[in-house]
């Protein structure tokens, strides 16, 4: 099941040295496509960021070319290469270089050469197909250890639609978004307007409360491109065919956060917190980033220690609005569920119980402030010995 009119490709074109691995991506859609993007907040942006946000002033695409193995980031001449990528795959393609989105991940600082990219243009374009989803995943892969790639349909009136989504993250993730790349393609006919809104309402929902290491990435971005090949009558206002669209959006990327904070560089476990009856939403995220970006809570849970005073210190020293008398703690996996604290303090708990819950490779932490009603819920992993080798030799 993939979106109307789309098609997609992944290849090795020589920017790794690992010849098994693809390195270059491309999606197209046969038409052009209403597009929109949201980005890294951090100040080191890559080079092909620049490029995009130029090329989507006009919230206006018909592909997207991304490369693994190289950032291009802080390179005198990134801008240039991201420009010629978008030249290079534009001619292949017979399509304008300003209509391609472009990205890139990989070793931040590190030249980029055009050559692999410019000899591989016509193979990748060649490679084109409506089943390509798959390679094109690979082909934006880094030390990710699995695909991440989602589809889905959904009724907007009488018109059955598609979502079909590709990721990739594993390492240098943390909120705000965007901490990782994601290309998103719908045949769903939607204004400019509507689009740009249900892209940060659903970003912020789902990857902005995802974190494995507390390092935001200076390339990443998610993009989202809509052709209105399903013919269902367009989008324009937010009523039920909006909430439609919405509510399958923010299942794919939900399904696409949780992969990312699961597949975290060396994690063993995915851990959801879920923070209930906040003052504010803005309180309740808070919270939840909070206790999942700590790296002491993180390490417990590699050691499945109920170490639940981690849980409250991370909570004590996020900027939100709370009674700490008033917190629960629970602890819960397919094990079971244990009570590790209450009203703020200690309770009394079976550390066996604990351990055994705490065992499994899906851990829920439930925080529940008791001030008000909002909920909110956040992504994210252990920390183990391997996320520090894998990053101690990431670039050898």
């Amino acid at each position: 099941m993939h979106s109307l009119g789309f098609q997609a490709s992944g290849i090795h074109c020589g920017i790794r040295k690992n010849k098994s691995k693809k390195d270059l991506a491309l999606i197209v859609s046969d038409v052009m496509s209403h597009c929109a993007s949201t980005y890294t907040q951090n100040k080191v942006k890559g080079a092909p960021i620049y490029v995009t946000q130029q090329h989507l002033q006009n919230h206006e695409a018909k592909a997207i070319i991304c490369n693994s193995g190289n950032a291009n980031t802080c390179n005198p001449n990134g801008i240039e290469i991201a420009n010629e990528m978008c030249e290079l795959c534009g001619q292949v393609l017979n399509v304008a270089a300003a209509d391609i989105v472009v990205a890139s991940t990989g070793v931040i600082g590190q030249p980029l050469s055009i050559e692999p990219i410019e000899k591989h243009m016509t193979q990748l374009v060649d490679a084109l197909s409506t089943s390509g989803s798959s390679d094109a995943c690979e082909g934006i892969m880094t030390t990710d250890t699995v695909k991440k790639e989602y589809a889905v349909a959904f009724e907007i009136g009488n018109t059955t639609c598609h979502i079909g989504a590709i990721a990739k993250g594993s390492g240098m993730i943390h909120p705000n978004m965007a901490t990782m790349l994601a290309f998103v393609t719908s045949d769903v006919s939607i204004s400019k307007e509507m689009l740009n809104e249900v892209i940060h309402e659903v970003v912020n929902d789902t990857f902005n409360m995802v974190s494995v290491d507390g390092d935001t990435s200076t390339n990443d971005m998610l993009t989202l491109m809509c052709n209105g090949l399903a013919k269902n009558p367009e989008i324009t206002q937010k009523d039920e065919n909006y909430q439609s669209f919405k509510e399958a959006l923010m299942y794919v990327c939900t399904c696409l956060s949780r992969d990312i904070a699961k597949d975290g560089e060396g994690a063993t476990k995915l851990l959801t917190c879920k923070v209930l009856h906040g003052q504010s939403v803005k309180d309740a995220k808070v919270v939840a980033k909070s206790v999942i970006t700590s790296s002491l809570f993180k390490a417990a849970m590699f050691g499945e220690d109920a170490n639940w005073g981690r849980i409250l210190c991370a909570i004590g020293y996020s900027d939100a609005q709370y009674d700490i008398t008033k917190i629960d703690v629970d602890l819960q996996s397919t094990k079971g569920t244990i009570r590790v604290c209450e009203n703020g303090g200690g309770y009394p708990f079976s550390e066996e119980k604990a351990a055994q819950i705490l065992s499994q490779d899906e851990i829920e932490i439930i925080i529940d402030l008791h001030d008000g009603e909002f909920d909110a819920v956040a992504w994210g992993c252990d920390l183990t010995y391997d996320y520090v080798k894998i990053n101690g030799d990431y670039r050898t």
